[in-house]
């Protein structure tokens, strides 16, 4: 059954859609069977998967609106090596239709039954902020994953996720629970990198990932082009730090042996 991994910071601008792109990739190079979920309306993480968000039939706002089941919105991004839950500015409307419904907060764990037999991991980008869609996808998740840059702000950011992941554990979701932090854009020769690493490390522990996402201008060039890292330049020091990271999320996790061959 599919370990179900939000990926959330409700600061933007931390590489979180980066991080869910490349470590489906990677995950899918280690042969195991990834499902990306694109929650955010932005749909960055569409785009970076190669899908065109603009030409989609069905996207996460039918899936939401009970117009479409999850076998039927779930497409294949063939360039990036996994499947994909593809989202665009039309789940903004989903929000607005599901305000008054009963049980709006769970819609996505409820359509993501059917899917979880199918796939070792599914991925879900969140939206930088706490609505209704983020709401959705901590319900439906197992843990969150943090991607966070070691800086002061961000470790205000992180008090107030963790306060956010309190709220849903007591409401919506008791056994969510935290899969690790992410240091991304890390830059071992700037101080305050270091002291932020050094306070996490105190504070979180193993929950820390060993494994850190460089600043690399290839993993900020692969977006433009619909493609991973991994697919862009697997050379890039980026593409190797998130296949270290997918190494040891499959460690930690420890879900069994690969299901499939994926091309690299």
């Amino acid at each position: 059954m599919a370990r179900v991994v939000a990926v959330t910071n409700q600061k933007g601008g931390v590489g979180k859609t980066t991080t869910c792109v490349n470590l489906a990739a990677s995950l899918a190079a280690t042969r195991r069977r990834v499902l990306l979920i694109d929650m955010d309306p932005q749909g960055n993480a569409t785009m970076g998967s190669g899908i065109d968000k603009n030409a989609l039939q069905l996207s996460g706002y039918d899936l939401l609106t009970k117009r479409a089941t999850a076998q039927e919105v779930c497409i294949r991004a063939e360039a990036a090596g996994y499947d994909l839950l593809p989202a665009n500015g039309d789940l903004t409307a989903a929000e607005v239709e599901l305000l008054n419904e009963i049980g709006r907060e769970h819609r996505l764990r409820i359509a993501l039954n059917s899917l979880r037999e199918e796939y070792d991991y599914i991925l879900i980008d969140c939206p930088p902020s706490l609505n209704l869609l983020t709401v959705n996808a901590l319900s439906a998740a197992d843990s969150v994953l943090i991607p966070m840059q070691c800086e002061y702000y961000a470790l205000e950011g992180l008090a107030a996720l963790m306060n956010t992941v309190e709220q849903i554990q007591e409401t919506v979701n008791p056994a969510l629970e935290i899969e690790g932090i992410l240091r991304t854009m890390y830059d071992p020769r700037n101080s305050l990198t270091l002291d932020v690493s050094a306070q996490l490390n105190e504070y979180f522990g193993e929950k820390v990932y060993k494994a850190v996402i460089p600043r690399n201008v290839r993993l900020a060039e692969a977006p433009s082009y619909g493609l991973p890292a991994l697919k862009y330049d697997r050379a890039s020091k980026g593409a190797i730090a998130y296949l270290a990271l997918a190494g040891e999320v499959v460690r930690r996790t420890g879900l069994g042996k690969p299901k499939q061959a994926v091309a690299v």
